[in-house]
């Protein structure tokens, strides 16, 4: 019999194991789904040189001082929000980012790569207009956290964040010791503090990717009285673009809702 029970352990701690080598070996391919420029997009391409890579960039230039930059989803092409961004937004050039290994940028996605990308991508917009406003959605949140931590951001969007990825990794696996395994942790939390810009975050009514408490613990993170919240009824986290207050809240227009 204990023999029996010896072999079970064996195999339940090599399954375990095995687990946690897939994991660690694959967990990028959990977190990035890199997607092809679509053919159509509006705005003009530029690519921006960082380091030893290219990123693109899909742009919206305008005369004036106000700018805002865009970082989106883990899935999304970012080119599909020009039409929409230059219709609802369009007193503010526009430059939404292609993460390294999206959309015809070289590279592969990381959190170190990704964060380098918005550095730079906010500077060179920052030499020609003084006033930018940075929008992170999703996993661009994360980007549009630690950029405003130590940019002089004019203001800070949010939209469906969460307080990190590695604390949602752990709702994926509860068993599995990610805080070990992850490489890339998108903790905002830990850049919230050092936020100066006023921030909005916008929650989807029923997001079911990342859960209210996450969101409202990274909000928990802000200077006091810094960040604002509302929440659009009836979205889901891949749909809250489609409320007809999404685009408004972005330019900072009066929201029908209440922030809180």
């Amino acid at each position: 019999m204990r023999r029996v029970l010896v072999t079970i352990v064996r195999g339940v701690l090599l399954v375990y194991l095995g687990l946690c080598g897939v994991l660690f070996v694959f967990q990028r391919s959990f977190i990035y789904f890199p997607q092809p420029l679509c053919g159509d997009h509006q705005g003009t391409m530029i690519s921006l040189p960082v380091q030893t890579e290219r990123v693109l960039v899909c742009t919206r230039p305008r005369e004036g001082s106000r700018a805002l930059i865009y970082f989106g989803g883990n899935a999304e092409d970012v080119s599909l929000n020009m039409q929409p961004f230059s219709a609802g937004i369009p007193d503010r050039a526009l430059y939404l980012l292609n993460y390294r290994g999206y959309g015809g940028s070289s590279g592969k996605p990381s959190q170190s790569a990704l964060f380098e990308d918005g550095l730079a991508l906010f500077d060179e917009v920052h030499l020609k207009y003084p006033d930018v406003e940075v929008v992170g959605r999703s996993l661009g949140s994360g980007v549009a956290v630690y950029l405003a931590s130590s940019r002089p951001v004019a203001r800070l969007v949010l939209i469906t964040p969460y307080n990190s990825i590695q604390e949602l990794a752990a709702r994926q696996f509860p068993y599995l010791p990610v805080g070990w395994l992850l490489f890339d942790k998108y903790e905002s939390w830990r850049f919230a503090p050092y936020v100066n810009a006023p921030t909005l975050i916008i929650a989807a009514d029923h997001d079911e990717v990342v859960p209210r408490a996450s969101t409202e613990l990274l909000r928990s993170h802000f200077k006091n009285g810094l960040a604002s919240m509302v929440v659009l009824a009836g979205t889901g986290h891949n749909t809250i673009s489609d409320s007809p207050e999404y685009v408004p809240l972005l330019k900072g227009l009066p929201s029908s809702i209440h922030s809180r």
